[in-house]
Parts: structure tokens; sequence; C-alpha cells
């Protein structure tokens, strides 16, 4: 993917330097518990530390929300500078979409943390992966999740990271839509369904990044081989995958490898978001 080195985003919060991980947790919460809590927040939409008197201040940022100087490996460069070019990419694309469509477009913030941060639906880990808050509308991802993906998984190359990206920003543009409010709804009246209605959400935004993916190809700036990259990915993180085939279909959250692969493919193959209605008939 042919992208720009250096470029800077003004949606990108940049909190890598932050101590302790920009943690300010009260009320002796352990870990698990704000994990749970976590959780909660995003199935219900509201931040529940709050509710709870649990502080989730932010440790001071700079105007333009940088934290004190990052030490980074080129590596770590190279993936810091993909991201803030690819957010300033999907961003253009999906207000354009929007406003076809007479909706409109406002940009998510995505922040890039390490360890551990705060988020407006609770505390933020490196373990749970990349995630989309829809209370702050902000993106959280600590980059080495990426290292992770080529070594672990084996989804390498920059468009399976531009992959995971344009799958959060999908959230966004779901939350926009209103469609995530509409699943938690469901779920509260339907908990029997809660996870396939969970998975039905995820493979929207798979369908949401491929239609930002036909965008890119359209406007030639994909390399050859990126697709099948970006096809790469969306397997390599499949329920069945991420489990070593130890869950059962009816315990996914988030879709198989076979699914996630086949509803990237759907929305890079039409490049409109009306072919992304994963609510309707099988998955």
């Amino acid at each position: 993917m042919r992208w720009s080195p250096g470029h800077r985003s003004g949606n990108v919060i940049d909190r890598r330097g932050a101590s302790g991980g920009g943690l300010g947790l009260g009320g002796g919460m352990g870990i698990g518990g704000t994990v749970v809590v976590l959780i909660l927040s995003l199935l219900f939409g509201r931040n529940l530390f709050q509710d709870g008197g649990v502080s989730t201040e932010q440790t001071t940022q700079t105007a333009g929300g940088d934290v004190a100087p990052v030490n980074e490996t080129p590596e770590e460069r190279a993936r810091f500078d993909l991201v803030n070019s690819v957010v300033d990419d999907i961003q253009p694309v999906w207000r354009g979409i929007l406003e076809k469509h007479g909706a409109q477009y406002r940009d998510a913030k995505v922040v890039l943390f390490r360890g551990a941060t705060q988020s407006g639906c609770g505390v933020g880990q490196s373990a749970m992966g990349p995630f989309y808050c829809p209370t702050d509308e902000r993106v959280y991802l600590d980059l080495g999740f990426f290292e992770e993906l080529e070594k672990r998984f084996g989804a390498v190359g920059d468009f399976a990271q531009a992959y995971v990206i344009a799958h959060e920003i999908g959230h966004h543009v779901q939350h926009i839509l209103g469609a995530d409010a509409q699943v938690r709804q469901r779920q509260e009246q339907r908990p029997n369904e809660a996870n396939e209605l969970s998975v039905r959400l995820e493979l929207q935004a798979d369908c949401y990044a491929g239609v930002w993916g036909r965008s890119t190809d359209q406007r030639r700036i994909l390399d050859p081989g990126d697709i099948e990259e970006g096809l790469n990915a969306a397997a390599a993180i499949g329920d069945d995958k991420l489990s070593g085939g130890r869950l059962r279909p009816e315990s996914f959250t988030h879709g198989s490898s076979k699914e996630r692969e086949s509803w990237f493919r759907r929305g890079f193959e039409s490049g409109d978001p009306e072919s992304c209605n994963t609510f309707a008939g099988a998955r």
C-alpha cells in the first residue's frame, strides 16, 4: 500500500509515552474487575467506571495530544507512520460515502498506547487487542498488536495492519448510523442471541473495511498482493483460529475465519455499504 511516512494526523493521539499507560484508577478495583466493567461498558454503551465512582482522569497531554517522548524501534516507528496515514485516508472516504446516503460523518480519534490506558469505556489493556469505544468515539490500539498479528498469526504486510484500523473505524461508522445501539437493545431483549448479534456486528465492520479497501484500489494506491494481505488478516483473527479450534460456533463473538474473510471480500468487491447487511439471512 502506498502511504506517506512522516505524515501526522490530527486524529491520532499518542499516549505511548504516558507514565503507567495513562491510568488513574481509584476505588481499589483489581485488574479482573476493571476488565469486567470495561466489557459491560462496551456492551451497554455507558461509562460504568464513572457510574461506579472510579476515576477516569488521563495524564496531562500537550495540545497536539502527545505525551512524553517515546522510545521506539524503527519497526514501531513505521507502524506509527502507517496508522497516521491510514486514519487520514479512511475517514474522508467514509465522509463522502455517508454524505451520499444523507448522513453526516464525524471523525473518530485513534489512541495509541502501551500496556493499558483509560478510555471512555473504562480501562483498555493491550491483551484485549484493538477496540472501539462508542462512548468517546475513539479507537484504542497498542502497536504491539501488529507485531503479534505478523509473528503469531502470520498476517504480514502493511495492508494487513490497515485492515485492522479500517475494521475498528467500521465500528465508528456503525455507531454513527445507530447499528451498535440497535444491537445492544436486541441483546438486552434476547440475551440468548447476544453472541450471534455480536458476530453479525463484527462481520459488518469487516465488510466496511472491504468497502474502504475498494476505494484504495480505485485510487490505485494498492500494491500487488495487498488485498491478499487484508484477506489473510481477516482470516487469521477468526474466533476459530484464535481459540485453536476449541470454541464452538455458538460461543463465537467475532465470526469464523471463513466468515470474516468472506465479508471483507464482499465489501471490497461491491464497494457499497448497502451490501454489508450482515443482519439479513445467513452469515
